[in-house]
């Protein structure tokens, strides 16, 4: 490790969000520490204190500062740890790498969630036809490139595989396989899968879908 020597992450393993930081770690070959939270029986006095603004996982503690918010923490390690550089050198593409991860984190999960959430299925045929267009939108921004940034797997696509890890408990909620309506996205999932450090920190689908259907009863 170029920089400490202590690395804990607070972590949840059917978060959307902890997997970016997993598998930004992963590529980094960052040795760390996973600590799992139980989100749903109760936060742990480390990550109240350490994320008092938002309460969430994940944190990055590194040296013990903590680092919250996923999208952040996966631009602190590309920095923490330079070798393997996630983000773009350009200033341009490093521009537009910002503007897509920033869209993601918009737009895909909260569209997601009315799939879930959705008490009829007119809400839910909305929903999937909004997750659907999302997605196309992000099918354009990979145009026919192996990976968002190009031919270097990168931040963009660490961001993009957060939510994208719930797409199977989409599917199966919704009744629709989004490879019929996305194709270029969905090649691109079987490509990020195939690397190590997306396979070994990536949940297992069914567990995910779930998940969801539990938390679709807490919430409903």
């Amino acid at each position: 490790m170029s920089k400490g020597n202590s690395v804990v992450l607070l972590d949840f393993w059917g978060s959307p969000f902890c997997l970016r930081a997993r598998i930004a770690l992963e590529e980094k070959s960052v040795t760390y520490e996973g600590r799992e939270e139980n989100l749903l029986g109760g936060k742990s006095d480390l990550l109240l204190k350490s994320n008092p603004i938002h309460k969430k996982v994940p944190v990055l503690l590194h040296n013990d500062q903590p680092v919250a918010e996923s999208a952040n923490i996966v631009a602190y390690i590309d920095e923490a740890w330079p070798s393997n550089p996630l983000l773009p050198t350009n200033p341009y593409e490093r521009a537009q790498a910002r503007f897509w991860a920033d869209y993601i984190d918009k737009e895909v999960f909260e569209t997601g969630k009315g799939i879930w959430l959705s008490k009829g299925e007119e809400g839910r045929e909305v929903a999937k036809k909004n997750l659907i267009e999302v997605v196309k939108n992000l099918e354009g921004a990979l145009g026919d490139k192996s990976f968002f940034g190009g031919d270097a797997f990168g931040y963009v696509d660490i961001i993009a595989l957060g939510p994208a890890s719930w797409f199977y408990a989409y599917e199966k909620i919704g009744g629709f396989k989004l490879e019929a309506y996305c194709p270029k996205f969905s090649s691109w999932f079987k490509r990020c899968l195939q690397r190590p450090s997306v396979a070994k920190a990536f949940p297992d689908p069914e567990k995910v879908h779930q998940l969801v259907l539990k938390l679709s009863e807490i919430m409903g």
